[in-house]
């Protein structure tokens, strides 16, 4: 693996490290483990011993800001190579673009955890830190595909426009998925607040547009395989495959911690699956050029 390929393979597995680190935070009641921002404590940035929050939930919070800290190292790094490997080149403006996003994503996040803490995990402050966190993952993985020139084609219009009724779709589903989780129990703290929403109608709000998502994604592989080339229906077609396969994952995983009453484990593999859902479709609709403006 050669350093490019190393800094943004890095640079997007850390995106999305980010949001199971910070389910990890949640899931095991650290939220507050480190009750001070930016220090753990009063006069230290790492927990001590003997912290009141526990020395456990004391270094799991932590260990989320070290992440936060090897992801700005990555940035940085990121933001080296695209001038580096991107300068010159006909798409240079766009990565250097979503270079600079990158920067800004972070001092946001640091920002944001920073409120999050301080306001004592309150749900709006949470489920902020974590929709910036899935707003990240689509520039990252386009600067990743963008450094090394990956292979895309243009779909019918058709075609482009199932793509981004779905995108938009998975957006719906990652939103309801906040609310369902700043409504049930795994709140990062037992004196935290929750959102006053009933946990199970907005559990099956959210579980029906999973169910939407799933046919719809059948009706577009369905259309690429009657309508487009037989080389775009091989190259889109497995990447919509994929993401089906992850989206059937999640609903499968939705549905057991639902019945099983939400134990951590499941609710942390469902987290990841939304990162890996969400990069999923993004990654068919860059290698669509379904985000780019028809000419």
């Amino acid at each position: 693996m050669n350093l490019a390929s190393l800094i943004y393979s890095a640079l997007v597995v850390l995106q999305v490290g980010l949001l199971v680190t910070g389910g990890a935070v949640r899931l095991t009641g650290s939220g507050l483990g480190c009750p001070t921002w930016p220090e753990c404590v009063s006069g230290s940035i790492a927990p001590v011993p003997h912290q009141a929050q526990g020395t456990l939930h004391s270094w799991i919070e932590f260990g989320n800001r070290l992440l936060t800290f090897l992801l700005v190292v990555a940035i940085i790094a990121a933001v080296i190579g695209a001038i580096r490997w991107g300068r010159g080149r006909s798409d240079w403006k766009m990565i250097r673009l979503l270079a600079l996003t990158q920067l800004a994503g972070i001092v946001a996040q640091i920002v944001l955890g920073g409120i999050t803490v301080l306001t004592k995990l309150n749900p709006f402050s949470v489920s902020a830190h974590f929709l910036l966190s899935i707003a990240l993952i689509p520039s990252t993985l386009s600067l990743r595909e963008r450094i090394f020139a990956k292979a895309r084609t243009t779909v019918l219009p058709t075609t482009k426009l199932l793509i981004q009724i779905l995108t938009l779709l998975s957006v719906v589903v990652i939103a309801l998925g906040t609310l369902v989780t700043g409504s049930g129990p795994h709140a990062g703290d037992i004196q935290a607040k929750r959102y006053h929403i009933d946990p199970r109608q907005i559990s099956w709000m959210h579980a029906d547009s999973v169910i939407a998502l799933i046919c719809l994604t059948i009706a577009l592989y369905l259309v690429i395989k009657v309508s487009e080339p037989v080389q775009t229906q091989s190259f889109i077609g497995k990447k919509v495959l994929l993401f089906l396969a992850v989206c059937l994952g999640q609903g499968a995983i939705g549905y057991i911690q639902y019945f099983t009453h939400l134990p951590e484990a499941l609710v942390a593999a469902h987290l990841l699956g939304a990162g890996l859902m969400w990069l999923t479709i993004w990654n068919v609709g860059f290698k669509a050029n379904a985000f780019s403006r028809s000419k």
